[in-house]
């Protein structure tokens, strides 16, 4: 239906995407159900991305999306009146109103954005061993590591603290009475040893490992404070959902990187939100950019893990869209996850490109009007061939149709710009500076000098509950902690008191809970900060 009123072309219930025989509409009630943006280099997915963003921002869905060129940073501008998208839009009947969308720009390297942090507990044993590229061997021994830091009130938050705990729990004869209780870490060697043989090779090439992160920019990932992801979730005074960009021109540079700290956030969303059910609109769209760094190389137990993530995170109110070359780029069981497609030319050149047009062919529900294969090969820049979610959830047929023009700018903005808008950011100043809280590194130290107190050993050591009471009151006057640190307990108990304004009330729920019950209260307290992909397999 082509209409010459702009207010007309997205609705309360629908995204205007494009316009051809027919005209192309994403059901924002169906937009949960996932998505799939596709086609060769130069061919338009970028602007299908800003298209759809747009749309869901107007729509009050906050959204979510990688920015590997800076091309889509644009969205925060507003939109200029050229020849070539006037004359798109006039084709269209559309009367072209340049815009802008209200954006929050995130860096992993707190360069061009502010900085996301996740802490080591968070990522957890799974995630962490992909992130390193670790075989079998090493990701138990790194299991183990996670284990004895729950049973031992270690808490890992930066890359210095993990360090310090495969240290500690690598056998080293060299070390006087380094098997026996005259070692001060005697005690958490022992318990590494009591899960299966850790060997001193097998920590260093860990050790390696992370020498090789680090050297790649990781280690700024890891640290506090850390993100909280219900700030990706905001609107603005109009009532407009928040456009979140992760800067990844520099994060691309290492690609395993990138995939696993935007797996990491999905997992952290499917575990923190709760069940939505079927909503009019979705919380929160998440385009995953360069989707197929995902699943290359990815072992058995991690693709179950994303293929589960893909399956339920829907009821959590939550959108991912795949954006990639080719859709062979996305294992079959989580393609069939992806109802929304959006398909742009590919070319063939060789036999295995021949290959690929046909199977991309063959994801759409076909259309007697249309030779399917034929025409992906034949679109030109801007169009697509597009298949959308009907009214019963099932898909359309698929459409050969000209995308819409975004009303924002088309193309990156100027340094500054960016500062201009980051200055204006609802969350300046949150994360910029980072916190060197005490943790697993520092009471490591600590008993290595003898100077660790009760409150730093083993869970169950510590003066009875008068004690343990007097810590608790200590902590509520602040006299055994310092000025801006947290205290361990608080560390572990971060997702607890995030929701609680008053630090000092956390402070002691933090506490008591690492109080009561010893090691098990311990080991419960940090299973539960670590999402569903860090390494807790729900029984």
């Amino acid at each position: 239906m082509a209409t010459s009123d702009n207010k007309l072309a997205d609705t309360d219930e629908k995204i205007f995407i494009g316009k051809g025989e027919e005209t192309a509409w994403l059901t924002l009630a169906l937009a949960n159900r996932h998505g799939l943006v596709t086609g060769a280099t130069g061919t338009g997915k970028t602007v299908s991305l800003q298209v759809m963003a747009e749309g869901f921002a107007r729509a009050g869905v906050p959204v979510f999306a990688a920015d590997i060129k800076g091309d889509l940073s644009g969205i925060s501008e507003v939109g200029e009146a050229k020849d070539f998208i006037v004359k798109r839009a006039q084709e269209m009947g559309l009367t072209f109103q340049p815009d802008q969308f209200s954006t929050v720009f995130w860096d992993v390297f707190g360069e061009q954005g502010h900085p996301v942090r996740a802490t080591v507990t968070e990522m957890g044993p799974l995630l962490l061993s992909r992130m390193l590229d670790l075989n079998d061997v090493q990701e138990g021994v790194l299991n183990v590591a996670f284990r004895v830091a729950d049973e031992n009130g270690l808490a890992l938050i930066d890359m210095k603290d993990l360090r310090a705990l495969l240290d500690a729990i690598a056998p080293d004869s060299s070390k006087k009475g380094a098997d026996d209780g005259e070692y001060p870490l005697a005690s958490i060697r022992k318990a590494a040893q009591g899960y299966g043989n850790v060997s001193k090779a097998t920590v260093g090439t860990i050790q390696r490992q992370l020498l090789v992160l680090e050297n790649q920019g990781g280690a700024k990932f890891f640290g506090e404070p850390a993100l909280t992801l219900k700030d990706f979730m905001r609107t603005d005074r109009d009532g407009r959902g928040m456009v979140n960009i992760l800067v990844a021109d520099k994060l691309m540079q290492s690609p395993r990187l990138y995939a696993t700290f935007l797996l990491w956030m999905l997992s952290e969303l499917f575990e923190e939100l709760p069940e939505a059910g079927d909503l009019p609109k979705p919380k929160l769209v998440f385009f995953f950019d360069e989707a197929h760094l995902l699943f290359t190389d990815a072992p058995k137990a991690l693709m179950d893990k994303i293929e589960q993530v893909v399956r339920l995170i829907r009821s959590k109110g939550v959108g991912v869209y795949f954006v990639t070359q080719n859709p062979i780029d996305v294992p079959d069981k989580v393609l069939a996850q992806l109802g929304n497609r959006v398909q742009h030319a590919l070319r063939a050149f060789t036999p295995r490109d021949q290959k690929a047009v046909v199977a991309a062919a063959q994801t759409f529900r076909p259309n007697p009007k249309l030779d399917t294969a034929r025409v992906i090969m034949e679109l030109a820049k801007g169009e697509a061939l597009v298949s959308f979610l009907e009214g019963g959830g099932t898909p359309a047929m698929v459409e050969r149709v000209m995308v819409r023009p975004p009303s924002a700018r088309i193309g990156p903005i100027t340094p500054e710009e960016r500062k201009a808008i980051m200055d204006a950011s609802p969350v300046k100043g949150k994360y910029d500076t980072a916190i060197d809280a005490e943790s697993a590194y520092e009471i490591i130290q600590k008993r290595l000098a003898g100077t660790a107190t009760p409150a730093d050993g083993a869970p169950g050591e510590g003066g009875g509950i008068l004690g343990q009471i007097g810590a608790i009151a200590a902590t509520i006057f602040g006299t055994n902690v310092k000025r801006g640190r947290l205290s361990t307990g608080q560390v572990i108990a971060r997702n607890v008191t995030r929701s609680v304004t008053d630090k000092v009330v956390g402070g002691v729920v933090a506490d008591l809970g690492k109080s009561v019950g010893g090691s098990v209260g311990g080991s419960i307290g940090r299973a539960l900060v670590r999402g569903a992909l860090g390494g807790i397999l729900r029984r």
